[in-house]
């Protein structure tokens, strides 16, 4: 793993780099949107076509999306706790209740699974993303967004944003696709592989331009040091004993966890601009959890492996 996370820290580096130079003087906001919008309507569809086509799909599948709920709900109580007891500001409170909850579950997470168990993890990342952390994100994450912003927006349809998400549509697909027997073929393995290729580098380039630390955080230092707490320690280990209980064993136990243990969501910031929560103390909180992630990460996978290995 240690190779393969420096090889994703010079990625990250390349995208911090990029906004700082602006080679070609373009805008990075918008550049950065491109990439997005590219990988979330192209490439990471054609990503989870691939993956869950071929994917086994059984209790393990279940297994998974309740571990990965029961890590995200136990990271809001956390955060909405730890704002109560320190007495955030509310804009501060929802920011950092959504940044303890919700993990970097794809766009980090998949490539660290990859290069830890191989390819077949990718199928750990997708559907702990897709049919927990996602749905939890668009549902209970913006009501807890709502709750604490200060202008009233009107209550959006979770269903509605559920629908405009392709990989979801593309996840559909490839389960009736691959409950049905239907095969694939060269064609599309070749097509599809083509398109999945993009998905990491983009990812990871598009994710180190969203990484800033801003002025005025030095007051807030010691509450994104608790969020960072609660999303690469606390989260990890209750859904550890959560996965543990429920079953899951080998190497889908030990791909778990770890995959619990990603730092804070960069998608998150979405949502606290669309709240107009402190995007500032968001933004804050998921770059310093993903700069610890980088040490923590190959810690986490040590544990695991030399207990349940």
């Amino acid at each position: 793993m240690n190779n393969a996370l420096l090889q994703m820290a010079i990625l990250l580096s390349c995208g911090a780099l990029w906004r700082y130079f602006k080679p070609g003087g373009l805008d990075v906001a918008l550049l950065r949107n491109a990439i997005t919008n590219l990988v979330f309507y192209l490439f990471l569809p054609a990503l989870v076509m691939q993956v869950m086509w071929q994917a086994p799909i059984g209790w393990d599948t279940l297994k998974i999306a309740l571990t990965a709920a029961c890590g995200v709900l136990f990271g809001f109580t956390a955060g909405w706790l730890l704002s109560r007891v320190v007495r955030m500001p509310k804009k501060v409170a929802g920011a950092a209740i959504i940044a303890s909850g919700i993990g970097n579950t794809v766009y980090l997470g998949l490539p660290v699974l990859e290069a830890s168990f191989g390819p077949w993890a990718r199928r750990i990342a997708i559907q702990y993303d897709l049919l927990a952390c996602l749905p939890l994100l668009l549902s209970l994450g913006m009501l807890i967004a709502r709750h604490h912003s200060e202008i009233k927006l009107p209550r959006q349809s979770t269903l509605g944003e559920l629908k405009r998400i392709p990989a979801l549509w593309a996840m559909l697909f490839a389960v009736v696709l691959n409950i049905a027997g239907v095969p694939s073929t060269a064609f599309i393995d070749g097509l599809l592989q083509l398109l999945s290729a993009c998905v990491v580098p983009l990812m990871l380039i598009s994710l180190g331009m969203n990484l800033r630390w801003q002025n005025g955080m030095r007051g807030k230092r010691a509450w994104l040091s608790l969020v960072a707490i609660i999303q690469l320690v606390l989260v990890p280990v209750v859904a550890w004993v959560f996965a543990w209980s429920i079953g899951l064993q080998g190497e889908l136990l030990m791909a778990t966890v770890v995959e619990a243990a990603m730092p804070c969501a960069v998608l998150g910031i979405m949502v606290c601009e669309r709240y107009k929560l402190d995007v500032s103390f968001y933004a804050a909180a998921a770059t310093l959890s993903t700069l610890i992630s980088l040490a923590s990460l190959p810690l986490w996978l040590q544990i695991v492996s030399e207990l349940h290995g």
